[in-house]
C-alpha cells in the first residue's frame, strides 16, 4: 500500500485544535520562489528535493525532502511564512517536524546511516531571513516513531485498499439505469469511457436532449477500474448542477444488484459559507467550539463518515459532524482524501488555493477530471484570478480602527491620495495602468503585517478581517502581475477610488491544474470553435476536439431572421416598435410561452412597455436586477400556466441557459442582440491582448463569446425529441457569414451552406 509521507503525518501526526488565524501565508509562487532562493545558497553537493521511499509496517512510502546535505549529514525541510515566525501555530510547526523526522527515518534506513542533523528551515518569504530549528537524532528514534505513525495509520489503509477493491469489482461491472440509451447518448458514454481509459483531454460538444450528466458519469465511473483512476471529479459552474449530479449517481445505485451494498463514496462539496455553523466566531479554538479538538475528534467522525453507505451531502456530513461537535466544512475537507467520486464547484480544482488540485499533486493521484457546462469556465477562470482593492472600505476603518493600527492604516491612506494625485484626470473614467502603484503595494505589505498580529491578539473584528482578506487576495496577484492581466483604476467620487487586478487570460494559471489531471473532459451545448477553449483555458497541445451530432432535426425548429431590424446602440430606440409590433404578431399566430432576450434591462423595459401599449391582451412577465431565489423559481414557475406569456430577459443572465422548458412549456425564443460584450477600454485591452498572442483578437473578445450566449439561449426551445419551436434571431447581422456560421448545424439542416 503506497502512502505519501505529507499524507502520512496530516493523517496520523495532527492533534488538537483547528487553528486558522490571521497569519497569510505565502502564494504558492512565493513559496517557490523562496525554496529555490534557500536552496541555491547551499553549497557544492547539495541535493534538492531529494527523493526518498522506504517500507514500514507494510506501508509503502515515499516522498521529497526540501534538502541534503550528505556531506554535513544535514536534513532540511524548508518551510516559507509571512511576518512573525512566533505566529505559526503549535500544531502546525508539530506536523512540520514530525513530517521532517518521518523523511530523516527513510533517509537513514536507505544510506544506512546511525545519526542525522534534522532542520525545518522557516524563511520569511519577505526578508528570505532564514530561521533554522535544528537537532539531532538516532537512526533508531526516528525508526521507531515512523513505526508509531504507520501503526496509526496501517488499519486505515487495509480497510481503504479493501474499499478500493469493491469499488473497482462494482464499477467494472456498472449497469445503466435504464433500458435504453437516449439517441447519440450511447456515443456520448463511449467517447467518455475512452477519454478516461486513454489518460486524454476532450473538448467535447455534446448538444441539449443527450442527457450529458447521466451520459459522462456512467461511462467515466465505469472506467475508473482501467483507467486506475484514484478519484473522479464532478465539476460544475452553477451550484443547481450539482444536485442534478448527485441525482445521477442515486439513479446508479439504485440500478445495480444489491444496491444496499454500494462502495462509491461520493462526496459534495459547498461552499464555507454555506457549511459554517458559526460564521460569526473565527476558526480557531479559543472563538470557535467546533475547532476545539479538532483534530482528537476527528479519527471518529472521519470513520463513521467512511462507513456511510449513502452519498456525503451537506446534509449528511453536518450530521455526522454534530455527532462529534467538530466543523462540517472542515470535516469534508477532510474526506476528499478519502473519496471516489466529489461533486462541486469548478473552483475546487482551478482556483489559486484549489483543494483537489493540492491533493492530486500531494498524493501523485490519477484524478479524472468533468467538467459540466465548460463554456462558462473562461469567464469563471478569469474571476478566480481578479481582485480588487476599495479606498472605501479602507476609510470606514481607519474612523474606528484602534490605536495600534494607525501608523499603518495612515501610510496605505497616503499611498492611495498618491494614485488618485497620479490620476486626477480619472474623474469617473475608468484609467488602466501598465503597472501596479509601488509605493502603495509597498504599504499594504506593513498593513497586513499590522493587522495580522493586532488580529491574532484580540477578538476577530469583521471589519479588520474582511481589510486583511481584502489586502491579501491583492498582493497575492500582485505578485504574479503579467500581460495575463491588467490594472484598472477608478474614481467614481471622493473617497470612492478603487484599484483591480482583471484578469484576460486565464489560461497562464490554469494550464498547471489541467497538465495535474490523469484524463480532462470539457462538455457543453456550445464549445465550437474548439481552439478559442483550448487557448484561453491554456488546454494541452494534443487535446482532442469532437462535436456530437444533435439528437434534434431542422423540421423541429423555425429559424427566423430579421435582415430590417439593427439592435446596434444607435438604432435601439428606432428598433423597439418593430421588434414588440414582431413579438406580437408571432404571438397571435401561434399563443404560448415565449422567452424574449435583451442586451439590457433598460432594452428589455422598453421593449416590454411597448408591447403592452401594442397589445395590452398579451401576458408579459420581466425578469429584473436583483431578483431572489424565490422570486426566480415564480418566474420559471409561470412557464407551467395554461395561459401562455412572453417573458423578458437578459441574455447572458440566469433564464438564458441551465433551465429546462420541454413541450409547452415554451415554444419560442427571440433574440434581439448578438451578445457582443461592450465596446469598452476594458474589452479593447482584452482584444489587443488576445490578437497578439493568439491573432484573433476580435472573435477571441467579442463575436466568440456573445454568440455562444445567443446559441445557449436560444437552445431553451428545443429539449426533447418531440418539441416543436420558433426562434427570432433579431439584428441583419445575424446574416453575414461569419456570424451565421457560429449558429449550431442543425438549425438549417444538412443543406445549410456555412
Amino acid at each position: 500500500m503506497k502512502v505519501a509521507v505529507r499524507t502520512l503525518c496530516e493523517f496520523a501526526a495532527r492533534e488538537g485544535d483547528l487553528d486558522f488565524r490571521y497569519t497569510p501565508a505565502p502564494s504558492a509562487e512565493e513559496g517557490i520562489t523562496g525554496h529555490q532562493a534557500i536552496q541555491a545558497r547551499r553549497g557544492c553537493g547539495y541535493k534538492r528535493e531529494y527523493a526518498l521511499s522506504g517500507e514500514c509496517q507494510e506501508l509503502r512510502l515515499s516522498g521529497r525532502a526540501d534538502g541534503y546535505d550528505p556531506h554535513a549529514g544535514l536534513l532540511e525541510e524548508i518551510k516559507t511564512h509571512r511576518g512573525d515566525l512566533s505566529r505559526i501555530r503549535p500544531h502546525l510547526r508539530a506536523l512540520h517536524r514530525a513530517q521532517l523526522r518521518a523523511y530523516g527515518a527513510l533517509l537513514c534506513r536507505q544510506e544506512n546511516r546511525p545519526t542525522l542533523q534534522l532542520s525545518v528551515v522557516y524563511v520569511d518569504i519577505g526578508t528570505h531571513r532564514e530561521t533554522p530549528i535544528t537537532e539531532t537524532a538516532s537512526a533508531a528514534d526516528l525508526w521507531q516513531e515512523l513505526e508509531v505513525l504507520c501503526g496509526r495509520y496501517r488499519l486505515w489503509a487495509e480497510q481503504q485498499a479493501h474499499h478500493r477493491e469493491q469499488r473497482d469489482l462494482r464499477l467494472a461491472g456498472l449497469r445503466f439505469p435504464f433500458a435504453r440509451f437516449r439517441p447519440r447518448q450511447r456515443q456520448l458514454a463511449e467517447t467518455v469511457y475512452k477519454n478516461t481509459v486513454t489518460g486524454g483531454t476532450l473538448l467535447l460538444e455534446a448538444p441539449t436532449g443527450l442527457g450529458k450528466t447521466l451520459g459522462t458519469l456512467f461511462p467515466a465511473l465505469m472506467a475508473m477500474p482501467k483507467a486506475g483512476v484514484d478519484l473522479l471529479c464532478y465539476l460544475t459552474c452553477r451550484n443547481t448542477a450539482r444536485q442534478l449530479a448527485l441525482d445521477a449517481v442515486e439513479r446508479l445505485r439504485a440500478a445495480q444488484d444489491a444496491p444496499h451494498i454500494w462502495p462509491l463514496r461520493t462526496l459534495e462539496l459547498v461552499s464555507k459559507a454555506d457549511a459554517c455553523v458559526h460564521p460569526d466566531k473565527a476558526c480557531h479554538g479559543d472563538a470557535c467550539p467546533l475547532a476545539k479538538g479538532f483534530f482528537d475528534r476527528l479519527p471518529d467522525a472521519r470513520a463513521e463518515a467512511a462507513q456511510t453507505g449513502g452519498p456525503l451531502t451537506q446534509a449528511a456530513l453536518a450530521r455526522i459532524a454534530a455527532g462529534h461537535d467538530i466543523c462540517p466544512y472542515f470535516l469534508a475537507q477532510e474526506m476528499a482524501r478519502w473519496c471516489d467520486l466529489v461533486v462541486g464547484d469548478v473552483n475546487r480544482m482551478f482556483d489559486q488555493s484549489a483543494l483537489l488540485y493540492g491533493l492530486t499533486r500531494q498524493n501523485d493521484w490519477h484524478t479524472a477530471v468533468l467538467v459540466d457546462e465548460a463554456h462558462n469556465l473562461v469567464d469563471r477562470g478569469r474571476g478566480m484570478y481578479s481582485v480588487q482593492l476599495d479606498q472605501q472600505r479602507l476609510l470606514q476603518v481607519r474612523k474606528t480602527a484602534p490605536r495600534a493600527l494607525k501608523s499603518p492604516l495612515d501610510r496605505t491612506v497616503r499611498a492611495w491620495q498618491g494614485v488618485i494625485r497620479a490620476h486626477t484626470h480619472a474623474e469617473g473614467a475608468p484609467v488602466l495602468l501598465d503597472t501596479l502603484p509601488v509605493a502603495l503595494m509597498g504599504s499594504l505589505q506593513g498593513l497586513v503585517s499590522a493587522l495580522t498580529e493586532f488580529l491574532t491578539d484580540h477578538p476577530p473584528e469583521l471589519a479588520l478581517q474582511e481589510l486583511l482578506f481584502e489586502a491579501v487576495a491583492f498582493m497575492k496577484l500582485a505578485d504574479t502581475f503579467g500581460d495575463h492581466s491588467l490594472c484598472e483604476f477608478r474614481r467614481p467620487g471622493r473617497g470612492r477610488a478603487s484599484l483591480a487586478i482583471q484578469n484576460l487570460l486565464p489560461a497562464d494559471f490554469l494550464r498547471e491544474r489541467f497538465s495535474a489531471a490523469a484524463s480532462v473532459l470539457l462538455f457543453s451545448a456550445t464549445l465550437s470553435p474548439g481552439p478559442y477553449f483550448q487557448d484561453l483555458l491554456g488546454l494541452p497541445a494534443d487535446t482532442r476536439v469532437r462535436s456530437l451530432p444533435s439528437p434534434f432535426s431542422a423540421d423541429q425548429l423555425r429559424v427566423h431572421f430579421t435582415p430590417t431590424i439593427s439592435t446596434r446602440q444607435a438604432h435601439r430606440e428606432a428598433s423597439v416598435a418593430p421588434i414588440a409590433e414582431l413579438i406580437a404578431r408571432q404571438y397571435r399566430q401561434r399563443p404560448g410561452h415565449y422567452l424574449a432576450f435583451f442586451s439590457s434591462f433598460r432594452y428589455l423595459n422598453a421593449v416590454d412597455n411597448a408591447l403592452g401599449e401594442l397589445a395590452p391582451d398579451i401576458p408579459r412577465r420581466s425578469q429584473h436586477p436583483g431578483m431572489s431565489s424565490q422570486q426566480r423559481r415564480d418566474f420559471l414557475a409561470g412557464f407551467q400556466d395554461r395561459t401562455g406569456s412572453v417573458a423578458f430577459a437578459v441574455l447572458g443572465g440566469v433564464f438564458s441557459e441551465g433551465i429546462d422548458l420541454p413541450g409547452n412549456q415554451l415554444i419560442g425564443a427571440f433574440v434581439a442582440t448578438l451578445g457582443l460584450p461592450p465596446f469598452d477600454a476594458w474589452h479593447e485591452v482584452l482584444r489587443q491582448r488576445l490578437q497578439q498572442r493568439f491573432g484573433a483578437g476580435y472573435d477571441y473578445a467579442y463575436r466568440i463569446p456573445g454568440l455562444q450566449k445567443v446559441a445557449q439561449a436560444a437552445g431553451r426551445v428545443i429539449r426533447t425529441p418531440d418539441d416543436r419551436g420558433v426562434i427570432w434571431l433579431i439584428d441583419d447581422r445575424f446574416l453575414q457569414p461569419p456570424v451565421r456560421a457560429r449558429l449550431p448545424d442543425w438549425w438549417f439542416g444538412p443543406e445549410a451552406a456555412h
